[in-house]
């Protein structure tokens, strides 16, 4: 099975990716985390995203679809995969289907979480950060403690600036503005399937398997 996986910040992508990948058994491709390792085995290609990074831009689409095709090359995406974070614009799922017809890669489907934006609002705004060990917690797990459940740090909580209501919203219209045309992209392709965000977790997910079987 291979899958790109969509959902806007705070859908819940993540969490189903992982949960798909233990279900499927095929490999969870994070398209930042495959971009950090390259980086840290200091690859030819991890080299170049490095000094790109240092000046402060962003990597090229170009290296971005170099470093995952080394890692669809890779045996552990032999049965499948589910690729998390790219594509995001259109020009970038245009390359992607070119790198697929290139490795033979065909029947990718795309899981689009579907969630309304005031829900995703509600669901990032709630959250609460532990300053000493990065965990994040729901508003009302953490109501009334002085200490960090999981570190056990006092006084660390802390609202992290990306789950302010004005930053969740720009993120959002950008999401909107260069995500939606990807999707439909891929509708008209036929190779998309939609799923209600709002479900429990274990719902979406029994959803989503039903929809790709």
């Amino acid at each position: 099975m291979r899958i790109i996986i969509f959902g806007a910040p705070g859908a819940g992508k993540g969490t189903q990716a992982k949960i798909l990948s233990e279900k499927l058994s095929i490999p969870h491709i994070s398209t930042g985390d495959i971009l950090r390792e390259a980086v840290k085995s200091q690859s030819p290609l991890g080299k170049q995203a490095q000094e790109i990074m240092n000046r402060g831009e962003l990597v090229s689409d170009n290296i971005m679809i170099e470093i995952i095709k080394d890692t669809l090359n890779q045996d552990k995406c032999k049965t499948g995969f589910i690729l998390d974070g790219f594509p995001r614009t259109l020009p970038q799922a245009v390359e992607l289907d070119k790198l697929f017809a290139e490795l033979k890669i065909d029947k990718v489907f795309s899981v689009v979480i579907d969630v309304n934006e005031d829900e995703i609002v509600k669901r990032i705004t709630s959250r609460t950060a532990c300053k000493a060990c990065k965990a994040i917690f729901n508003d009302a797990e953490v109501k009334g403690l002085a200490k960090c459940p999981k570190c056990g740090a006092e006084n660390s909580f802390y609202k992290r600036d990306d789950d302010k209501e004005e930053v969740v919203r720009k993120r959002l219209k950008v999401f909107r503005e260069t995500t939606q045309p990807v999707l439909d992209f891929y509708k008209s392709k036929g190779r998309a399937v939609f799923v209600n965000g709002l479900s429990s977790i274990d719902k979406i997910s029994e959803e989503i398997l039903g929809l790709l079987k």
